[in-house]
């Protein structure tokens, strides 16, 4: 059977996990697709958006991963070719921590049309549905967005940095070097800074552990939280409606405890 469709990649950010969050632009691309690949932590109900392309899980996970990059950078081209219109799915936004930028190059290579439809990213909505403004007046006027594991499963470099700035500092991928992370800002004195950690964020399954970089591995390991998960540490983290009374208790504790020394 010979293709009549256009070989053609729409990058797709699908958004960090509410159905409600994909971009509307994007919602039409999935409607015109022929072939979606789609990953591990987008919300399937947006396939609904897809009823007659073809369907292809291609997602990795912690341990888990159906196909490596390089096979899905083929699988990519193979199915521009063979039925037209591939869209590639992607949580959150595809250009951030996302690969999108690899799959783009390999597949423009072949001389195959490509676009780029961003996504609201996790970094930025997570946080902010819990009600944490990742900058505000007067407390934070920068942000550090970074990756806690690199791409050869070290901690990356960037923490040390993060950890002497006043900024406010958002970890993607780095559950698994909490403690290696959380150690890191106590040397440059921020043990005290407010610390959350949201896994499946703006999901009816996201689960929140509030502390201190002090106490947070331990808040952690309490409510036995895990990846995919988020941590931000700064001072907004107190600044959050929802957050407020639990760090006013503390600082009461705190004072209560000088006082009788």
């Amino acid at each position: 059977m010979i293709n009549k469709n256009k070989p053609k990649l729409t990058l797709v950010g699908a958004g960090p996990g509410d159905v409600d969050l994909i971009t509307v632009k994007g919602a039409k691309a999935l409607g015109a697709a022929d072939v979606v690949l789609y990953d591990a932590l987008i919300n399937r109900e947006l396939l609904d958006y897809a009823p007659d392309a073809l369907k292809i899980f291609v997602g990795k996970r912690k341990g888990f991963h159906r196909y490596s990059q390089d096979e899905i950078n083929e699988i990519i081209v193979k199915n521009a070719f063979e039925h037209g219109h591939v869209v590639r799915l992607k949580g959150g936004d595809p250009f951030v921590f996302g690969r999108g930028g690899e799959e783009v190059d390999y597949v423009e290579s072949f001389g195959i049309e490509t676009q780029v439809i961003s996504g609201i990213s996790s970094a930025i909505s997570v946080p902010t549905n819990v009600g944490v403004s990742l900058t505000k007046r007067g407390v934070s006027e920068s942000l550090w967005i970074l990756t806690g594991t690199t791409s050869e499963r070290q901690l990356s470099e960037d923490v040390k940095l993060a950890a002497q700035s006043s900024a406010t500092v958002v970890i993607l991928m780095g559950m698994s070097k909490l403690s290696q992370i959380t150690a890191i800002f106590k040397q440059h004195g921020k043990s005290d800074t407010p610390t959350v950690v949201i896994q499946n964020g703006c999901s009816e399954n996201e689960q929140v552990g509030l502390g201190r970089v002090d106490t947070i591995v331990d808040i952690v390991a309490e409510k036995e939280l895990s990846s995919p998960a988020i941590i931000v540490i700064g001072e907004v983290v107190k600044e959050s409606v929802k957050f407020r009374a639990f760090f006013e208790e503390i600082h009461q504790q705190i004072v209560e405890k000088q006082q009788s020394l």
